[in-house]
């Protein structure tokens, strides 16, 4: 079944999320996910809010890095706003799987903002985390490998599942040049645009 695909503006580098959106919109994306606050009269509908550092109703935030503490003041921001989805990543507090259903059987009613690239960076299936995604961003990547070309996320399988399984939330492709994480890459656009060609080859 044929999807609409947006794109997370970090693609676009550090640039205004209307620029964001207009590049998104002349590429031929659907949606486009935006960092911070809302924002009017973008060219393009918004598929995601992504917000930071904490939850907030209605967008995405990161799962905090490891630290003291750190699960049990997640768990307890998360249970007190309805509405609010977790992005899982390596180097967080959920870099596995296990540390996923655990916290999604601790905040009953949490969703996922579940990135493939993320997933198989870490060495894992991505597929299994699809039943508690509420958005789904699309990255190749292998173990120890966060953003390929070619790598160990099956998509056409991938697709086929969100289809068993009813999946109405948004797809969104997502690569980033950020070398002060440890996650450059010479041309996001390019490597964005070939992932949107393989999805929307897929139906």
């Amino acid at each position: 079944m044929a999807r609409a695909l947006g794109v997370v503006c970090v693609v676009f580098g550090r640039v205004p999320m209307t620029e964001a959106a207009r590049r998104a919109k002349a590429l031929g994306f659907d949606h486009v996910d935006v960092v911070g606050a809302p924002v009017d009269d973008l060219a393009v509908p918004i598929g995601d809010h992504l917000a930071f550092p904490g939850p907030r109703a209605g967008c995405t935030s990161p799962a905090p890095r490891k630290a003291t503490g750190a699960w049990d003041d997640t768990v307890a921001a998360y249970r007190k706003i309805a509405d609010a989805r977790i992005e899982p990543w390596p180097g967080s507090i959920l870099d596995s799987i296990g540390a996923c259903e655990e916290m999604l059987a601790a905040v009953p009613g949490l969703r996922l903002t579940v990135d493939t690239g993320h997933v198989a960076c870490w060495g894992e299936d991505p597929i299994a985390l699809l039943p508690h995604a509420g958005h789904v961003q699309l990255r190749q990547a292998r173990q120890g490998e966060p953003q390929t070309i070619e790598g160990d996320v099956d998509f056409a399988r991938l697709l086929r599942r969100l289809d068993e399984i009813d999946y109405r939330g948004r797809l969104s492709v997502e690569y980033f040049d950020l070398p002060e994480m440890g996650w450059p890459l010479a041309d996001p656009v390019a490597y964005a645009l070939a992932l949107a060609e393989r999805i929307r080859s897929l139906g």
